[in-house]
């Protein structure tokens, strides 16, 4: 059954009567209004099929008459990180990826109650991965974008999300573009712990997707313990077990943080960027193009990388990166997370004023994103939006950001109200960009 946003009112008289809705905030998500597409499912009772709602919500780009793909930002486990799925395909700058690529975001949120295991959704087999695919076919009707469901896709997934964009790649690897497993990885091997949880092996053609696995330093690998310790373990597994073939798979270890992302995008972004740049077709019928043999590099756990063909090492125990950019900006990562960004961001454009209130437009930065706007009146600063941007997961934006990535409600508008404006004046306004290094539009 597909629900779209206007049946609003059915929408939420179906969900609360049934066993399987989520309770508030976590019912609570933007509008969806053109460039913004969302379809809801209810919860199946056959078997297979999936056991609880979901909604996927989608981002079209401006100006884009055939898609060339589609990333998907999958958040995790839990009410929380269901939450946190209501706003991913409102992110600015993973929106900004998708532009330059020609290509859709898109964003679940499964509507997991605490009564229900989580690997009922992040197996895909569990009924989730054909929801997904009937929500390409649906929303591209919707979009006027039928090729949705023949584009590539590029798969980010935190946590159960990681487990489901690992399954999913090992599932359709000529399918998928690249994928980014943020702390979480496929089920290689019977977890005693999650029974119901199936093995799934590797596919020969799966070592041709580029795929990083990414997570916290406190998850397994300097923290021996705790909630998350088996995180690095099974990640070390399926990234020697894919190099052992000779597949494309790195690691990236944040030395920050635990299961919260943190500043994870300002390595992911860059990384999906040479990866979709080397793999996408001109035309999504055309099919995935392999990534260039001779511009990889090759790394080690211990944070040095080499070109592939000067990689001192054996190459089967390598981490595999996609170009020598990327690979800088990986071992800063490993270092400190602090990746720079030499280039200043789009400049704001179609500044409007309406009396006291100022309204803008504005790209995001693609290597660092927005921190924040500066606005000035004749010349003179009269204030920032946000007043004072924070972000307890990482650098300070322009959107905040959520545990799995996403940013925060209400979402941050562009707009400024000039409380000091003079009546009978007709001041000049000034609106500049900040991005996350704190480099000016202008």
């Amino acid at each position: 059954m597909t629900i779209r946003l206007g049946f609003t009112f059915l929408l939420l008289v179906i969900a609360y009567s049934s066993g399987y809705a989520q309770q508030p905030p976590y019912d609570v998500y933007p509008a969806a209004e053109t460039p913004y597409y969302r379809v809801r499912y209810e919860a199946s009772t056959q078997p297979g099929e999936l056991s609880m709602p979901v909604k996927y919500t989608i981002w079209i780009p401006s100006g884009v008459d055939t898609l060339r793909g589609v990333i998907v930002h999958q958040h995790g486990c839990g009410e929380g990180s269901c939450k946190s799925g209501l706003t991913g395909a409102y992110d600015l700058h993973w929106q900004a990826l998708a532009q330059k690529h020609r290509c859709a975001l898109m964003a679940p949120s499964y509507e997991q109650p605490k009564e229900l295991e989580c690997i009922l959704w992040c197996d895909p087999r569990n009924g989730s991965g054909q929801a997904f695919q009937n929500a390409l076919t649906d929303l591209g009707q919707m979009s006027g974008h039928p090729e949705l469901t023949k584009v590539p896709w590029a798969l980010w997934g935190h946590s159960g999300g990681a487990v489901w964009v690992g399954t999913m790649t090992l599932l359709y690897p000529d399918q998928v573009a690249a994928t980014w497993l943020r702390s979480g990885s496929p089920v290689l091997t019977p977890l005693p712990d999650h029974p119901s949880a199936k093995v799934i092996e590797i596919p020969s053609k799966a070592h041709n997707v580029p795929m990083m696995s990414n997570l916290g330093t406190e998850e397994g690998y300097t923290v021996k313990e705790g909630r998350f310790a088996k995180v690095w373990p099974a990640a070390q597994q399926f990234w020697k077990t894919v190099r052992s073939d000779g597949g494309l798979f790195g690691v990236a270890i944040d030395p920050l943080t635990g299961h919260q992302c943190g500043n994870q995008r300002y390595l992911a972004i860059p990384w999906f960027d040479a990866c979709l740049s080397a793999r996408l077709p001109q035309h999504y019928s055309q099919p995935l193009l392999n990534m260039p043999p001779d511009q990889g590099w090759l790394a080690t756990i211990e944070g040095k990388a080499w070109p592939a063909a000067a990689f001192p090492g054996d190459d089967t125990e390598a981490i595999w990166l996609p170009g020598e950019s990327v690979a800088k900006a990986w071992k800063v990562y490993m270092d400190n997370t602090e990746i720079s960004d030499a280039t200043p961001p789009p400049i704001p454009t179609n500044i409007q004023v309406s009396g006291q209130m100022i309204r803008w437009e504005c790209d995001a930065d693609l290597e660092s994103g927005i921190a924040h706007f500066i606005i000035l009146r004749d010349g003179e600063e009269i204030g920032t939006v946000p007043e004072n941007p924070t972000n307890r997961f990482g650098r300070p934006l322009f959107q905040g950001l959520q545990y799995s990535d996403t940013p925060v409600q209400p979402l941050q508008k562009m707009e400024y109200y000039d409380s000091t404006a003079t009546d009978g004046n007709s001041p000049t306004y000034q609106v500049i960009a900040v991005n996350t290094v704190g480099l000016q539009s202008n």
